[in-house]
């Protein structure tokens, strides 16, 4: 049987995330100043034809799939890398530690948002990227030095994501702070934390190891373009 998380993009689309979705019983994707996500109901070419269709050029998608897929004419590829899929049943640091202020981010608080993530790159972040929900991050005085939050919304998974700290504060246990607070919120509302990163970043896996998260599977990541015929 198919688990879910094997197609977390589509489900999300399909269950919490479809009121921030376009497209048909097929494909469907994010709204685009949201995110660039975009969910294939069989990972096949003819769902990657319809959504050629749907869309205007040049436009690009991120995909996430169990395995490789073949890209029909007309999408380019420009990345395709393996990443890991981990999720955390129970965390392993049974409280949240004394650590610096978390505090909720909110709507004025986008450009240091977009700020932030431009410098550290922890995945796509655009200008509505917070409606996803459940930002946090930590201050110092009005620099914002580090955060996280959540993204897609697969049936009873939530994803963690954004998670990110200025280089000149790495080393500090930031990470971990925002990252044990959303485990303990997620499954607080009696949902299952997960999240992706790449399978070499290995810096973050130990430290989502360390939480308590395990790895469930490997999975593909594609960002394709679309081209003129």
């Amino acid at each position: 049987m198919t688990h879910i998380l094997d197609n977390p993009i589509w489900n999300a689309l399909t269950t919490h995330n479809h009121n921030i979705s376009t497209g048909n019983d097929n494909v469907r994707y994010f709204d685009r100043e949201i995110a660039a996500f975009a969910g294939l109901k069989n990972n096949r070419e003819t769902d990657l034809d319809e959504l050629y269709s749907l869309v205007s050029s040049p436009i690009h998608f991120i995909l996430f799939t169990p395995g490789e897929i073949s890209i029909p004419a007309g999408w380019k590829i420009l990345v395709k890398r393996d990443l890991l899929q981990m999720v955390c049943e129970k965390p392993t640091i049974s409280q949240l530690a004394d650590g610096p202020e978390l505090v909720p981010l909110q709507t004025k608080d986008v450009p240091a948002m977009l700020e932030i993530t431009s410098k550290t790159n922890p995945g796509p972040f655009f200008a509505r990227t917070i409606e996803f929900g459940g930002y946090h991050g930590i201050f110092d005085g009005d620099q914002l030095v580090a955060m996280t939050g959540r993204r897609m919304q697969p049936g009873p998974y939530v994803e963690v994501s954004a998670v990110c700290t200025d280089a000149g504060y790495t080393g500090r246990g930031y990470a971990a702070h925002l990252v044990n607070h959303q485990l303990r919120s997620i499954l607080a509302e009696s949902r299952i934390p997960f999240l992706h990163l790449f399978a070499d970043n290995i810096g973050a896996y130990k430290v989502y190891k360390k939480l308590g998260f395990e790895t469930r599977r490997e999975m593909m990541v594609y960002v394709i373009e679309k081209q003129e015929k």
